[in-house]
């Protein structure tokens, strides 16, 4: 353990997902393959909303190749440092580094969230309100709501890195995860940690669930609706829908299982933390490409030369 003034704790160590070195062996490959998966198609979709005009001006379109975007951004924050981890017997990471890694993983993970309400809200006024769609959700607001999202999550940040730099360190240094992430951070600190992890609850814990039960609402208003149209061709609607909701599912009940319990951890906690920060990445571009005829027609026009350079 490296100290400054004897005292202060400089580095942590990532205790991983296994000691075991063969698990660890299988481990980097599963994540080099979940890495690779994870760069080329979220690149694949922000291309192909980039090349196609009609996808480039339709908000859910646009609001998609921003996800992308942000999934991308998240894995290249765990991923690489977890596959070094697994590779080598000293898996460290500096105290500063540390904070780096919490400060653009929530960064990028409430900006996600913030993202998939606005997509919700959408999807609502596309359904709910067709005739005024284009008028309500015009290029002007679908820039903004986007930068909300990024100010969202800029705010959220910076909460969680002022409530982790603010406490003491000083031994034990051991985080029993695969990255750095303030429940697990905040439990070494040789303070008493009631009211900080009071705040992690009332920030993060509170934000995934409120979120998560907005747009369960939404969605389930949302279904009510075409319950009613689906004999005026809402089926594709209907499957659009069903995408969001399971992406939706995937990253905020395991955010909400971990950041909604304060004063305790479980093992299973970095095996659920997995899925949002790799698994839910890297199933995004499948989960809305698979069965999106749009996407698929706009994918094949790639092949021309110009379709990437120019929006033809």
């Amino acid at each position: 353990m490296k100290k400054e003034n004897d005292s202060m704790v400089t580095e942590f160590v990532l205790l991983g997902l296994s000691s075991s070195w063969e698990l660890q062996l299988f481990l980097v490959f599963m994540f080099s393959l979940f890495y690779v998966a994870i760069i080329l198609g979220n690149l694949l979709i922000m291309v192909t909303v980039r090349a196609d005009v009609h996808l480039l001006h339709s908000p859910m379109y646009y609001f998609l190749g921003h996800l992308s975007f942000i999934d991308l951004c998240l894995s290249c924050v765990t991923v690489p440092k977890a596959l070094g981890g697994f590779l080598q017997q000293g898996k460290t990471i500096s105290f500063s580094g540390c904070l780096a890694q919490i400060y653009f993983l929530h960064l990028l993970g409430a900006s996600e969230m913030f993202l998939l309400t606005v997509m919700a809200y959408d999807r609502y006024v596309a359904i709910c309100d067709p005739l005024h769609y284009l008028t309500v959700m015009n290029r002007r607001l679908c820039l903004q709501l986007v930068l909300a999202c990024w100010c969202g999550g800029f705010i959220h940040s910076i909460t969680q890195v002022r409530l982790v730099i603010q406490l003491p360190f000083c031994g034990p240094n051991e985080l029993d995860n695969f990255y750095c992430d303030v429940p697990q951070v905040i439990k070494l600190a040789c303070t008493d940690t009631y009211r900080v992890e009071v705040l992690m609850v009332s920030n993060s814990g509170l934000l995934s669930l409120i979120c998560f039960l907005v747009l369960l609402f939404s969605y389930a208003v949302i279904l009510i609706t075409l319950r009613t149209h689906l004999h005026q061709g809402q089926s594709k609607t209907l499957s659009t829908c069903a995408s969001h909701v399971t992406v939706v599912s995937l990253i905020f009940v395991p955010c909400v299982f971990i950041y909604l319990r304060p004063f305790c951890s479980f093992s299973v906690d970095k095996v659920v933390s997995v899925f949002y920060t790799v698994i839910t990445p890297m199933l995004n571009p499948f989960i809305y490409t698979l069965r999106n005829t749009d996407m698929k027609t706009a994918m094949k026009k790639l092949k021309k030369p110009c379709a990437i350079l120019l929006p033809c």
